[in-house]
């Protein structure tokens, strides 16, 4: 018994969208030339920099992860440990080095943390502050030694601890302020006039 075909035969074209130009009908289904408005911009020499914000174009390669709270504490304490390590085996245990490092971590910690877990920026870096602490500070006489030197080097840098929290908890703020602004501007944009 015979069947009838119930799809037309297919002619390669699709419903709706016109017929390929000759040329490209021979070429085997090459793309047609794109839209003058479609066309790319010309590629600019090696070395040539568009005119612009170079500072801005460079914010934009840098790394922009989101942190939750824990996240962010997690990232300072580790990153705090593993320079107060490195700073105990190479400095052999430089107070200075280590709250000089400090204040990058936290502004990265402020920096990077989301949205929505701005508060806990500027609560988390004095703790990653202490818990870097641990390798550094001066630890003769066992544990109770540990815990007076930790203690006494918590006491001589205070300094890079608030400094640290400061930097984070202004960074912390300005981004809120952003935020709401933001928030402010996005509801008056939508408010039915």
């Amino acid at each position: 018994m015979e069947q009838h075909r119930t799809r037309p035969p297919h002619d390669g074209t699709r419903r709706g969208t016109p017929p390929l130009p000759p040329q490209a009908a021979r070429s085997g289904g090459a793309r047609p030339a794109p839209h003058p408005a479609q066309k790319r911009p010309a590629a600019r020499p090696a070395g040539v920099r568009q005119p612009g914000a170079p500072l801005a174009e460079g914010v934009r390669r840098l790394p922009n992860p989101r942190l939750t709270g824990l996240g962010g504490g997690l990232f300072c304490g580790a990153v705090m440990f593993v320079l107060g390590c490195l700073d105990d085996l190479l400095l052999g245990g430089s107070l200075t080095v280590y709250g000089v490092l400090f204040l990058p971590v936290c502004v990265l910690t402020a920096a990077w943390v989301r949205k929505g877990d701005l508060v806990t920026a500027p609560v988390v870096v004095p703790i990653a502050f202490a818990v870097g602490l641990l390798p550094v500070a001066d630890s003769s006489g066992g544990v109770l030694g540990r815990l007076m030197g930790l203690v006494t080097a918590l006491a001589t840098q205070a300094g890079w601890l608030y400094g640290g929290t400061l930097i984070a908890g202004l960074i912390v703020t300005v981004r809120r302020i952003a935020l709401m602004r933001r928030q402010t501007v996005r509801r008056r944009s939508e408010a039915p006039r």
